[in-house]
């Protein structure tokens, strides 16, 4: 599956560093807030159930989950959170998606346009950058034994497509699709350490010069570091 890139395995490292010093718990909570808003029953919305998953692997309070959760379903007033989009361009040429969860949007966009404009990138208009991603659920597990006969179970358990990327079975399923095959592998031992909706890129741009791969990696933290920002998705692959 094309488009899967460094990014999301140099993230999870990141988002392990940051956990332990409470950096990724606005992230989190924002996270939260955005799933609650359709529906606060873990149960019968999946969204939130990953959200969830994901905050208490960080170790977040459950006082804090709570909090996002009612802000969520709108019962601590103040200003609504919204899912908002964003799309640009990165050095190299690659593109890149931006999903923030924000009260003041007044906020948000200056600091979404200053992270690109400062770091070799602009942003482009809606639309423009969206076509070259394709959203899909991707699950990251741990496996023993064979990797082709890992990959062939994920197949038969509903998967779309998978690769060992890593030393990890990363899988990819229909969006639609995604509680029903993390259940199946789960059912079947796999151990899962991520499931979660992303946009997955059509095809990649391999970074091979150093000096431009240090540019894209700028402006994906700097993106990534924006307490608004909740997920950065992009399409380059840099090479070890």
């Amino acid at each position: 599956m094309s488009g899967h890139s460094k990014w999301s395995t140099i993230k999870r490292q990141k988002e392990a560093t940051d956990a332990k010093r409470g950096a990724v718990f606005t992230k989190l909570a924002n996270a939260i807030a955005i799933a609650a808003k359709s529906g606060g029953d873990p149960s019968t919305n999946f969204a939130l159930r990953l959200a969830l998953e994901k905050a208490r692997a960080a170790n977040m309070p459950n006082a804090n989950i709570q909090r996002s959760i009612d802000r969520g379903l709108g019962k601590l007033g103040g200003n609504a959170i919204e899912e908002i989009t964003y799309e640009g361009y990165g050095p190299g040429g690659i593109a890149i998606i931006v999903e923030c969860a924000t009260d003041n949007k007044n906020r948000t966009y200056p600091d979404v346009r200053l992270a690109f404009s400062k770091n070799g990138g602009n942003m482009a208009e809606p639309g423009s950058v969206m076509f070259q991603f394709t959203r899909k659920g991707v699950i990251t597990a741990e496996f023993s034994g064979d990797a082709d006969e890992a990959m062939l179970t994920a197949i038969d358990a509903g998967a779309e497509d998978a690769e060992v990327t890593d030393g990890e079975l990363v899988i990819y399923t229909d969006a639609k699709q995604l509680p029903a095959v993390r259940d199946a592998l789960s059912a079947k031992g796999f151990t899962i350490k991520s499931a979660e909706l992303n946009f997955v890129a059509n095809n990649t741009v391999d970074i091979t010069d150093t000096e431009t791969a240090r540019k894209v990696m700028n402006l994906m933290n700097a993106l990534d570091d924006l307490d608004d920002v909740v997920n950065v998705y992009s399409n380059f692959d840099i090479k070890e």
